[in-house]
């Protein structure tokens, strides 16, 4: 089967989109250069933010997000992947608007929930991710129960992922969710970074239950299905 090229819709934010470069880079068996598949980056920051939408206060991004994925299809991009949880919630719109496939990160991350057996996972999200149902659709079809912090601690991953990490303030970032992320722990059975911000400050080795990050998930299915080892 003939490589595919990967496309990356990102921007929201930039650095998670270079993150998740990185991880397709370091999750690919090369041995050289030309082992790696060829990548088609889309860095697009002036996509409206997405939570601010879903919660009615934001102007709309879908527009922008269709012109990205348009502009992946047109440049050859085999197959698109979104470093953006919360823009999850426009997947469909996104993937009718286009000829080629849209590869879930919620989706493969929940296959992988699954897969585990974990019955209650903890979800470390924007409110927008939380009150648009991005993962609660995704995981309760497979019935996987969901663990979710308390207002005032939804409140502080709010913070650390907007004014810490996206304001590029990282160790404010991972102050505040790492606080909400070991008070949630205790009620589930493993933790889901449910934000691209999230996943560039929290670690496995911060917590004492699994966590599951979706962006080296959807690096590791990109990977396989870019080498032709999986099916679109």
């Amino acid at each position: 089967m003939p490589e595919r090229v990967i496309g990356i819709l990102g921007g929201m934010g930039p650095l998670a989109t270079a993150d998740l470069f990185r991880r397709i880079i370091e999750k690919t068996p090369a041995k050289r250069d030309q082992d790696h598949p060829r990548v088609l980056i889309y860095s697009n920051s002036k996509v409206p933010d997405r939570t601010a939408f879903i919660l009615g206060k934001g102007e709309d991004p879908r527009p922008e997000l269709l012109a990205g994925a348009r502009k992946l299809e047109g440049c050859g991009a085999d197959f698109i992947i979104m470093p953006c949880n919360t823009a999850h919630f426009f997947a469909e719109t996104i993937q009718r608007g286009i000829g080629i496939p849209l590869v879930s990160m919620v989706e493969e991350t929940a296959k992988r929930v699954k897969e585990m057996g974990i019955r209650k996972v903890g979800l470390l999200a924007t409110d927008g991710t939380v009150k648009g149902l991005v993962y609660h659709r995704a995981l309760l079809k497979h019935g996987v129960q969901i663990a979710l912090p308390s207002r005032k601690y939804q409140a502080m991953v709010m913070e650390g992922i907007y004014k810490g990490v996206k304001a590029g303030d990282l160790e404010k970032g991972r102050e505040l969710i790492l606080t909400v992320a070991k008070r949630l722990e205790r009620r589930s059975e493993a933790m889901i970074a449910g934000c691209t911000e999230v996943s560039l400050v929290l670690k496995p080795e911060d917590l004492s239950v699994p966590l599951i990050d979706p962006m080296d998930v959807i690096a590791e299915t990109a990977v396989k299905l870019a080498l032709g080892m999986g099916d679109l």
